[in-house]
């Protein structure tokens, strides 16, 4: 793991739901909160007994006393239940990715990303659940100018994805006006990598290059920069938004290691010891230029800032990658 400066600790809440569970950032956040002494409900329309992914994602939550599991779609399932003495909800659940979001499955990115937080937002209501924490995207902004993004900047999206993310953020943002609402933080993420992402994400898809000589395919001509957050970085902020009594609102989670992404191959290159080869392809419709967090308020309202290097996060990537397939030729 990334040798890093440990987050200021805060109190762990005693009793949440964090719904999208077995994904990426949902398995690891349930995790830490497990570990921390939290009880722990997740959610999650993926069925780990019949879902490889979701299995691997909550094998470190197996056995755990602290944590329940509940395969369910938010869409259509109960949610009140799920709520019962809750201290927080994290509504990680969503459908991610910008190119499969234009056509024929939009509709899904609606039903998941919009219908369903209305459904929590509605739930949360009725039991009074006292802090929600949802989980937004950096694709809100759109294609930006050189400058760091804050979170006042007037909201640009540029794919029918961050078009849902913006519509769940602000649904939640109307919501949090009402009386007897819970208090909400939505989360602004940029890039999260790290152990159990998505295999389709490009930092995965560059070890995963490296690391069994496969080519990689390259989305335009590489320039393009990105925030990257490594996972342990955002679970810290994820915890404290529920913890932090003050924090409401719009917040930023990112700015760790502003890198192109021929940046990333490079210390990928170097990590692993092979090169890489590139099939280059042409830049995809909703792919910004740039992202860059402006993490002020995160400071001010959170207490954090991002502690994990791109170089540390990449080479914690790697070696949870060569530990779920050891067939994999890399570097020592």
């Amino acid at each position: 793991m990334p040798q890093h400066e440990q987050h200021p600790t805060t109190a762990a809440p005693r009793r949440v739901l964090v719904t999208g569970s077995a994904g990426f950032i949902g398995s690891h956040l349930a995790h830490v909160l497990v570990q921390a002494g939290t009880t722990v409900v997740g959610v999650d329309r993926r069925d780990p007994a019949t879902d490889a992914t979701a299995a691997a994602n909550l094998s470190p939550l197996s056995g755990q006393p602290g944590y329940v599991h509940i395969t369910a779609d938010l869409i259509n399932c109960a949610i009140e239940p799920l709520l019962l003495d809750a201290d927080a909800v994290f509504h990680i659940a969503g459908v991610p990715g910008v190119r499969p979001s234009w056509g024929p499955q939009f509709g899904d990115y609606l039903a998941s990303n919009v219908l369903t937080t209305h459904r929590v937002l509605e739930a949360s209501t009725r039991i009074g659940v006292p802090r929600l924490v949802v989980a937004s995207s950096s694709s809100v902004y759109g294609q930006t100018a050189n400058g760091a993004s804050v979170e006042a900047d007037r909201p640009q999206p540029t794919s029918p994805y961050a078009v849902t993310k913006l519509a769940e953020e602000q649904l939640c943002l109307a919501y949090a006006t009402r009386p007897n609402s819970p208090s909400i933080v939505a989360l602004r993420y940029f890039t999260v990598y790290g152990p159990r992402q998505r295999a389709d994400m490009f930092t995965h898809r560059a070890l995963q290059a490296a690391m069994t000589g496969q080519p990689l395919r390259l989305y335009g001509d590489g320039r393009q920069r990105r925030d990257f957050t490594y996972i342990d970085d955002v679970v810290a902020a994820t915890i404290a938004a529920a913890t932090v009594p003050t924090a409401q609102g719009v917040i930023n989670v990112g700015g760790g290691s502003n890198a192109s992404l021929l940046e990333v191959i490079n210390i990928v290159t170097s990590l692993v010891g092979r090169d890489i080869q590139i099939q280059q392809d042409r830049a995809r419709s909703g792919d910004v230029l740039l992202t860059r967090a402006d993490p002020s308020r995160a400071h001010e309202v959170l207490g954090w800032r991002p502690r994990v290097d791109l170089h540390n996060g990449l080479h914690a990537h790697m070696h949870a990658l060569a530990a779920q397939a050891p067939n994999y030729s890399r570097a020592a």
